[in-house]
């Protein structure tokens, strides 16, 4: 047989076997979503200082939690999620984006700096990056790797440098950066994120382990009807949390450095905008003035330290 024919089989073998594996990991992706109960619970458990004194286990309040698409195309899925803590309590949780083979990052460097990354070929290709965004839909993390089976187990893995969770930096400022092995493992109600996390002080490029963590977040799928408060809720202020999301990403494609303000008026970035989101679902803000009044809140918060990318020569 003709080497050319071969080659050009073995080449449309290895595209079918890739759009094969892509689809799977989009149907695995798919199962995050859903409404489900879900439990937190964080212990930590070795540290390289004797000295060093744990701190109490924590189960953190759970909850019901729903999680849907609000964008999807054959490479990105973008993930809301919405805490319900009773029919009347509705909290926008994080968001998560998941890319398929995403190029560029935003990494952690400390301090409330994020610098935009761009990875060679061979660390994305085949791999789903999955971005996690804070409450207030600033950058948190991202990491990139491929979904796998094994041992009748399917997840997907990653590790990255990351800030210090709101139930850490609300209580204690002894580290600064939490270095977070995130793993998806699919269950047949749901899913389980299980967490290896380093706290870490890193000072002048150094950096010291203060000591370890394991973290378990179980989430059971239950009835849709269980979160129909948080689809009522997403109705009344997606306009509003659509315009914040979209002032981000004006922000960041003409930035590669993002750097935030702690507090502004004594008050942290989502503690502002969930006050304007309260006004919108009031009728108080209206749609005609929310991009201008969202911007004028990320704007105090908001460092310039570098010339905008769009005005660089």
């Amino acid at each position: 047989m003709d080497k050319k024919i071969i080659g050009t089989a073995i080449g449309l073998m290895l595209v079918v076997l890739v759009q094969a594996q892509s689809a799977d990991a989009k149907k695995y992706i798919d199962s995050l979503c859903g409404c489900f109960n879900v439990e937190f619970k964080y212990a930590e458990t070795f540290s390289p200082d004797e000295e060093y004194k744990f701190h109490k286990r924590e189960g953190l309040n759970g909850g019901t939690e729903l999680t849907f698409p609000i964008e999807v195309s054959d490479n990105k899925i973008v993930m809301q999620h919405l805490l319900i803590v009773s029919e009347g309590m509705i909290v926008k949780h994080w968001r998560e984006d998941w890319t398929y083979e995403n190029p560029v990052i935003w990494t952690f460097k400390g301090n409330n700096v994020w610098e935009k990354e761009r990875l060679p070929e061979d660390q994305v290709k085949g791999r789903w990056t999955q971005s996690v965004w804070e409450v207030s839909d600033a950058p948190r993390y991202q990491g990139a790797a491929k979904w796998v089976t094994l041992d009748g187990k399917t997840f997907w893995q990653n590790t990255t440098d990351a800030p210090l969770p709101r139930r850490e930096y609300s209580v204690r400022n002894d580290y600064n950066i939490l270095k977070r092995t995130n793993r998806l493992v699919l269950t047949g109600n749901g899913y389980v994120h299980e967490q290896d996390n380093e706290k870490i002080i890193r000072k002048d490029g150094v950096d010291q382990l203060l000591v370890e963590e394991k973290g378990k977040n179980t989430y059971v799928r239950v009835d849709d009807k269980e979160c129909d408060a948080g689809r009522a809720y997403w109705e009344k202020t997606k306009p509003y949390w659509t315009k914040v999301r979209q002032a981000w990403e004006q922000y960041l494609s003409g930035h590669n450095t993002v750097t935030l303000k702690s507090a502004v008026d004594d008050k942290v970035l989502h503690e502002h905008l969930f006050a304007l989101a309260k006004e919108y679902s009031t009728g108080k803000l209206k749609d005609k003035n929310v991009e201008t009044t969202v911007k004028s809140v990320l704007e105090k918060f908001w460092v310039e330290n570098e010339t905008p990318v769009a005005a660089k020569k």
